[in-house]
């Protein structure tokens, strides 16, 4: 992102859950009185994206703190929010009203170009505003796409059902850990553990001889081990569970990947502070990874609390 590192006309629903970390729900609730483009569900989206709520985060290119900004934006566009006499951008009190202000600013640049007013500030957010007054909207570049596609997605996330309690989670992520380490083997894994794979990933790859996990079979595994028995490929594990709105993403849900919910291609396990666990890809093995790890971030969900019988 070129200002941001990371990832309507109609008015989000501006409730928030109480799982947002409380140090900042204040902070993001008053993002409703900042303007109309910014409610405080699309900027809990946001900071999950950029940072998943971490003030602490650098970014490898340096943007910094819970709302990742670049140095030179800061400079810019940074706020004093607590009153302290103090600009600090790793003092979510500092930059989480700095973010919504910012937002505001751009939106106000691109207010005259076509197409769905939030899109075109998450774009300008990520890319910059001339990009998207270059392009009359959200620009051609697919780091951007998928930005604006991810934070949109998860600010309208729906939310409610019977789901996987906090004890279930922590051992699904107990069992995801106790993997480190296992093989890449597309098509492996079961509610067992490793397993040899089949023969063909789409560049070709084969599983049969590897002893190990795809990215559904780990997420398989750990929730079978916590009691929650889960369907075999990511999407419909996708389609097993219910999806959660920012504010609400816990450690032990599971992050999804792709373009939508019958092309969702990648599958992980949330730990906390924006990293997750997955298998990523053949040639890897079972890792730590963050949750910008593709560009393709489609939405956090959480597992339905369907008895495994055989737990």
């Amino acid at each position: 992102a070129a200002l941001m590192q990371g990832a309507g006309d109609s008015p989000l629903a501006t409730a928030l859950s109480l799982a947002v970390p409380t140090p900042y729900q204040s902070l993001i609730e008053g993002a409703e009185n900042t303007c109309p483009e910014v409610t405080p569900n699309l900027l809990a989206a946001l900071l999950t994206q950029e940072s998943g709520f971490n003030p602490h985060a650098k970014s490898a290119v340096g943007a910094q703190g819970i709302a990742q900004f670049m140095p030179s934006t800061w400079e810019t566009h940074g706020i004093d929010g607590n009153g302290d006499g103090k600009r600090n951008v790793w003092d979510p009190r500092d930059a989480i009203p700095s973010s919504a202000k910012y937002l505001c600013t751009i939106a106000k640049d691109v207010k005259d170009v076509p197409g769905n007013k939030q899109s075109n500030m998450l774009a300008a957010y990520n890319a910059g505003s001339g990009a998207v007054r270059k392009y009359g909207g959200v620009p051609p570049y697919k780091e951007t796409q998928n930005y604006v596609r991810s934070i949109t997605s998860l600010a309208n996330q729906p939310s409610g059902g019977k789901t996987a309690t906090t004890h279930q989670a922590a051992g699904a992520i107990s069992a995801a850990k106790g993997m480190i380490g296992t093989p890449y083997s597309w098509g492996g894994g079961n509610p067992s553990g490793p397993s040899t794979g089949i023969c063909c990933s789409p560049n070709g790859r084969s599983g049969a001889s590897i002893r190990g996990f795809d990215c559904s079979g780990l997420t398989l595994y750990a929730y079978a081990k916590a009691g929650i028995t889960l369907p075999r490929t990511a999407a419909a594990q996708y389609a097993a569970s219910e999806p959660v709105k920012p504010g609400k993403v816990k450690p032990g849900d599971l992050v999804f990947y792709g373009k939508s919910p019958t092309s969702i291609h990648h599958v992980g396990i949330y730990i906390g502070s924006g990293w997750m666990i997955d298998a990523p890809r053949p040639g890897t093995q079972v890792r730590y990874s963050p949750l910008d790890t593709m560009r393709d971030l489609f939405a956090v969900a959480r597992p339905t609390a369907h008895t495994n019988k055989e737990t």
